[in-house]
């Protein structure tokens, strides 16, 4: 039975991430009355906007892919994304820069896969061939996948449902995405070009499992976007596109509590104060809403305090955004890798140690995007993947040592003098993530083995519990924003079927383009050459 008087279902959202917001566009636009709560005074979870006397900067992700998932909920509630938001196109896509024992290199991607395959042919001969039959794999594997990729996934017999069956050829426990593209190309660089991906996920390509070499393949099939003013300032336009379907968006309003009768959630619990409500939606850390708004005899089985502290997490990062005086002849995203990649990887996963020579990623926006740094000046962005909270590492004395190795890296891509140019600086370190819970500051979730993926993530509806739902990175299908939106259209289309809505949102299931991007995508503005 409902827990409010009125007959339209009043559902609180807790958390305004990629995935709060977006599935709280979907149920108001279905017909809901929705409240999103979110702890910090702006929208956007962790990739909200940082703010350094003027200079502005994505929290977290800066990446955008697959724009025409976002477009499939805006459109259904009324508000085409190209009309909302404007969006770039990235050629190069990034820059790779390797350097130590591999043999030094300089990679510009491209999404023109000829031109690809003349560039890895030139690091290897056979590459270039290797990477145009991978994307003829991968094409089939993502449109094997996408089935499970929508579904709710709720336990092993969904996946033998007649539609999802294709997809179980890929799926190989024993297999990694290193494995996997070791079996194709011939030179080290351009296996790792190939593998990165997975620390999207948080984790090693070593470890990850070979199903996501579908990232790689997303990225050179859809492109590599940037939204104006950066993926914070998306999530603002959902922010304002939620007002104006009528969520009532509470900032600075963090939850305490989830309230419970029996096993139906009746309310949550904000400054002390219960706001009843008929469903939940968490949209919070999955494992750190666990342990923090359910209580543990009621949560679903395989979640217990002690269960969660038996999960595999992924990794942290150590960020450092720089406002900086000057411009800087760096590409819109630059991966350097360390010397010793896999050093560097097992450091991570399983020494639990800071790297001695990390990998780092560099986000210079501002030569697309004036709009993000006063003129004449930079934001520049960086991204030092770590071990997550689980490592004894001392963060407040380790920051000065990552600050003298960013230094050096930047002297290397030509940029000398950057100490004498930063005129404000932020750092994030994995104790920082962790206080602002995320459990064990791992920034990607709960890890993504096999083990821990698909029914065995938290699901959209927690089993056993009436009311309390989850979206975000932490539930099935896992991290990265696509994904997220993904998982939100899941969550919103289930919702409303329990409370008699009918969900505004079709159900496309599109596939994969042959002809090498999505359909959808030409929409969405213009492309920048850097």
């Amino acid at each position: 039975m409902p827990h409010t008087t009125s007959a339209v279902p009043k559902i609180s959202v807790v958390g305004a991430g990629p995935g709060g917001l977006t599935v709280a566009m979907l149920l108001a636009a279905s017909g809901a009355d929705v409240t999103l709560w979110e702890a910090h005074d702006r929208v956007g979870g962790r990739s909200r906007r940082i703010e350094i006397d003027g200079h502005g900067f994505d929290c977290g992700a800066t990446f955008f892919m697959m724009p025409w998932v976002l477009d499939e909920i805006t459109r259904s509630c009324g508000y085409p994304l190209e009309s909302l938001h404007h969006m770039d196109r990235l050629d190069p896509m990034y820059r790779l820069v390797f350097r130590g024992g591999l043999g030094d290199l300089t990679l510009d991607t491209t999404q023109d896969l000829n031109e690809m395959a003349v560039r890895l042919d030139a690091v290897c001969p056979g590459d270039g061939q290797a990477f145009l039959a991978f994307m003829k794999e991968n094409r089939h594997k993502l449109n094997a996948m996408t089935p499970v990729l929508r579904d709710a996934i709720r336990n092993p017999l969904d996946l033998v449902r007649l539609k999802n069956l294709p997809a179980a050829k890929y799926i190989k426990p024993w297999e990694s995405v290193y494995d996997n593209l070791s079996k194709r190309f011939s030179d080290e660089r351009v296996r790792l070009s190939m593998s990165f991906q997975s620390k999207y996920l948080g984790m090693s390509p070593f470890e990850c499992p070979s199903i996501f070499t579908i990232l790689p393949f997303i990225e050179y099939e859809d492109g590599v976007w940037h939204p104006q003013g950066g993926i914070n300032s998306l999530l603002e336009t959902l922010g304002r596109t939620c007002e104006e379907l009528g969520v009532d968006v509470r900032t600075g309003s963090p939850v305490e509590s989830v309230t419970y009768s029996g096993r139906r959630a009746t309310g949550v619990v904000v400054d002390g104060t219960e706001h009843p409500c008929d469903h939940v939606v968490l949209n919070a850390d999955a494992t750190w809403a666990m342990r923090h708004l359910i209580p543990e005899n009621l949560r679903p089985r395989g979640w217990s305090d002690t269960d969660i502290e038996k999960k595999r997490y992924s990794c942290s990062t150590w960020m450092s955004y720089m406002a900086i005086d000057g411009e800087l002849d760096l590409p819109h995203h630059t991966i350097c890798f360390s010397g010793d990649c896999r050093q560097n990887l097992d450091d991570i996963t399983s020494g639990l140690k800071a790297s001695e020579d990390p990998s780092m990623y560099f986000c210079n926006p501002v030569p697309i995007d004036p709009s993000m740094a006063p003129p004449g000046m930079s934001s520049l962005y960086c991204l030092i993947p770590t071990p997550n909270c689980r490592a004894d590492v001392d963060w407040a004395a380790e920051g000065p040592r990552l600050q003298q190795k960013v230094a050096e890296q930047l002297e290397r891509l030509g940029v000398p003098d950057i100490k004498d140019r930063i005129i404000g600086e932020k750092i994030i370190s994995p104790n920082d993530w962790q206080a602002d819970n995320i459990h064990l500051g791992a920034t990607f979730n709960i890890a993504h083995n096999l083990g821990q993926m698909l029914h065995r993530r938290p699901l959209h509806k927690l089993n056993g519990l009436e009311s309390t739902w989850m979206v975000g990175g932490g539930t099935h299908p896992g991290s990265g924003l696509p994904v997220i939106f993904l998982a939100s259209q899941t969550t919103a289309r289930l919702l409303c079927r329990e409370v008699g809505l009918d969900c505004v949102l079709d159900d496309p299931r599109p596939e994969v383009s042959q002809a090498g991007i999505s359909p959808q995508v030409s929409e969405f503005a213009g492309s920048s050459q850097e």
